[in-house]
């Protein structure tokens, strides 16, 4: 009974104080793809994404039902930076979800003209908004109505500058004063306690590379890949992180006592814990109680962290080696420059590989597809209306009489032409081997299994329409090691040793996609026909060890498809990621990529979007 009672006076009490309106919430995974979709259109970055920001306690005067409600004292300002844009997770301040939307869209829009070099020259904040809204409301007049709704919303909520001690009231004018005619207030005065949040404005403008992920000692391998999270934005939220010096202590608690050496609850300690723990144990539920996660450097190593398949095999289970390897280029967008020779890459071909017949399961999809792809052969047909030919074209005859019997104009195009029209096309699979496609899909299938079946299905679908083609997959170890694997190429058949290198295929480490794709476009373009499809096989985002993450990776691998495109080679990405659509149309553009949702029907679709991407 008692926790019934305090559950209606928490959702009373919620509702008295007014600070959000649950019902009318939007979140940001409803608007992320416009939102993102609108800030490029708007000529923000195209290489920024969008995520959640992270919940931070403001410390401003709150209305005293928000007091007693315990509501209202944390806040997720919009921020941007050199490699994210971050939106609130989700809005909720107004009681019609229509203006939580056009909020989102408006934040969107400020970031895109929050870039604009004049906007950035600004000194403070506040003045960088500002500027910031003069730039939007100028360039964009649509947007003038949608932004005076909002400024009218939010002016209506925020405590009213009468109702404040007189040591407050100046900022609270300033910054009403700034909503309603942008530009005119050059700061905001002291106030002794912080103001409330402005919602429509970003709480950061940094131009720096503070988001970048720094680079890793040697670390064990951390699953990053896009297919392998499968999280969903509603069950995750951004954290605020600071930076601590890692505790030499083995044993944080154990303390001579002193009242006043206690730590507080949210001090870092470092604890002395078991390696493996307790499986009942959730550490993401505990992550959410706390305000900052702290992160420190420690060079310790704990041996049963470290996965066995990141130790390099020895030679006698290594792959093939063939050749001293070859040095790439690699683009670094920080510096505007390619880096020449600043990647290693190794071709290989699978050690135990031995000639196999197609797995019975796959059969009878090989020989549909075979037939199917059959009818893309080339055939003979008659063109009707030829100026030459072998045959008289009887129709044109007959109309070209009519035509001079009425007066008109007689065409001299009296002929059938026999006509064989070839297929003048070559085609590079190359796909993702990286230790993310370890990872189970189903109870008895992993996404390399996925992979080798759609490799196997891809090459006897081609070899029913004659075209030239080439099978690969690639994955790397810093960049020292990129490993690009051979299973055909266009000078072979696809036969039983093809098969069987394919079959033998195993999990690799990481995806350093740009190198992978620079040496397949160099292969591809040798090819003499008129037509060239790089066909990318992927299931994330590129990664590796180094500092081959984020947008580092993201720019680079786009670097490598424009330089494929400037060599007449048509690059398009099959992926199961599912957050692909936030990161593959900057890649390779809206056109250039398809997104499967079911792991499980790559080994099937894989051909017909082949054949729908060369018609």
């Amino acid at each position: 009974m008692e926790e019934f009672v305090g559950k209606l006076w928490h959702r009373w009490i919620t509702q008295a104080a007014g600070d959000n309106y649950p019902k009318a919430a939007v979140r940001l995974k409803e608007v992320e793809r416009t939102a993102g979709i609108l800030f490029r259109a708007f000529g923000g970055d195209p290489g920024l994404r969008v995520a959640a920001a992270a919940e931070v306690s403001h410390g401003a005067r709150r209305r005293w039902l928000s007091r007693i409600a315990g509501s209202d004292e944390k806040s997720a300002p919009a921020s941007l930076d050199m490699a994210t844009l971050r939106l609130p997770p989700e809005i909720a301040a107004f009681p019609d979800s229509a203006l939580n939307r056009d909020l989102y869209l408006w934040l969107a829009a400020l970031a895109a003209a929050g870039q604009h070099p004049d906007v950035a020259a600004e000194a403070n904040s506040c003045r960088r908004n500002q500027a910031a809204t003069q730039h939007a409301l100028a360039c964009w007049p649509g947007l003038q109505a949608r932004y005076r709704r909002l400024v009218a919303a939010h002016l209506a909520q925020r405590l009213a500058p009468e109702s404040l001690p007189e040591a407050e009231r100046p900022r609270e004018q300033a910054i009403r004063q700034a909503l309603e005619t942008p530009g005119s207030v050059p700061s905001l005065p002291r106030s002794p306690v912080p103001s409330r949040p402005v919602l429509l404005w970003l709480g950061d403008f940094r131009q720096s590379h503070e988001g970048e992920t720094r680079p890793s000692r040697e670390a064990p391998e951390q699953d990053q890949s896009g297919s392998q999270q499968l999280k969903e934005e509603e069950q995750r939220r951004a954290h605020q992180v600071e930076r601590v010096t890692d505790s030499t202590d083995k044993n944080g608690l154990l303390m001579l006592f002193r009242a006043e050496s206690l730590f507080t609850w949210g001090e870092f300690v470092k604890v002395n814990r078991p390696a493996d723990d307790d499986p009942n144990e959730d550490a993401a539920s505990a992550a959410e109680d706390m305000d900052a996660l702290a992160l420190a450097d420690n060079n310790e190593r704990v041996a049963s962290k470290v996965r066995f398949d990141l130790d390099l095999p020895s030679a006698a289970e290594d792959d093939v080696i063939l050749g001293d390897g070859l040095p790439l280029p690699e683009w670094d967008y920080r510096k505007n420059q390619l880096l020449e020779d600043h990647v290693r890459l190794v071709e290989v071909t699978p050690q135990a590989a031995e000639a196999s017949e197609m797995p019975i399961r796959l059969r009878r999809t090989a020989k549909r597809l075979h037939q199917q792809f059959a009818a893309l052969l080339p055939a003979r047909r008659w063109l009707k209306m030829q100026p030459d030919g072998q045959e008289l074209d009887v129709d044109a005859a007959v109309r070209a009489h009519a035509d001079r019997a009425t007066g008109g104009h007689p065409t001299d195009n009296l002929y059938l032409s026999l006509e064989k029209r070839e297929r003048d096309l070559a085609c590079l699979v190359l796909a993702d081997l990286s230790l993310s496609t370890d990872t189970w899909i189903s109870d008895e299938a992993r996404v390399i299994d996925v992979v080798k079946d759609a490799l196997l299905l891809f090459g006897t679908a081609m070899g029913a329409t004659g075209d030239a083609f080439a099978l690969a997959g690639f994955s790397s170890l810093k960049r020292s090691q990129v490993r690009f694997t051979r299973l055909k190429d266009f000078s072979q058949k696809f036969d039983a040793a093809a098969r069987g290198r394919i079959l033998a295929l195993k999990p690799g480490y990481y995806t350093r996609l740009g190198a992978a794709i620079r040496h397949a476009s160099s292969q591809l373009a040798k090819q003499a026909a008129s037509r060239r499809v790089l066909l990318i096989l992927s299931d994330g985002k590129p990664n590796d060890l180094d500092l081959y993450d984020g947008r580092y990776g993201i720019e680079d691998t786009r670097m490598a498809i424009i330089e494929a495109r400037k060599l007449g080679l048509q690059p398009f990405c099959v992926t199961i990621d599912r957050e692909g659509a936030s990161y593959l149309p900057h890649l390779f553009g809206p056109a250039g990529y398809a997104v499967i949702r079911k792991p499980e029907e790559l080994p099937r679709r894989l051909p017909l979007l082949y054949a729908q991407l060369t018609r």
